[in-house]
């Protein structure tokens, strides 16, 4: 059984910082595809970044420059730092993996940006 399990949201400021993480219960971890995914109220789910097995990392461009997206193999935690938050990331941030033709999502952690 898979399980994807967030951490690290929170209440914060404008132009702030928080780092999320995921840790992920899978095998072999260090051979999955992780990402960022995050749903804002009345909006749908959008794709914020994904790090390949290799380290390869692609990011929306709405938070380009300001977030980054890491994983730590051996203890199987995929991480996504967030600089300079802005109202408009306010939003519920979910860790998402597929493996075969499985689809695995986290339950999500809340991220609020407001002063």
């Amino acid at each position: 059984q898979v399980q994807l399990v967030e951490s690290g949201g929170g209440l914060v400021q404008p132009g702030g910082s928080l780092r999320l993480s995921c840790a992920a219960s899978i095998s072999r971890f260090s051979i999955n595809r992780m990402d960022w995914y995050r749903q804002a109220p009345g909006k749908q789910r959008e794709f914020v970044a994904l790090i390949a097995s290799d380290g390869i990392t692609m990011y929306a461009d709405s938070v380009k420059g300001r977030f980054t997206i890491s994983r730590d193999n051996v203890k199987s935690t995929v991480y996504l730092q967030m600089n300079s938050l802005k109202p408009e990331d306010t939003a519920v941030y979910y860790c998402h993996s597929i493996r075969g033709s499985n689809d695995y999502w986290g339950q999500g952690t809340q991220v609020t940006v407001s002063s």
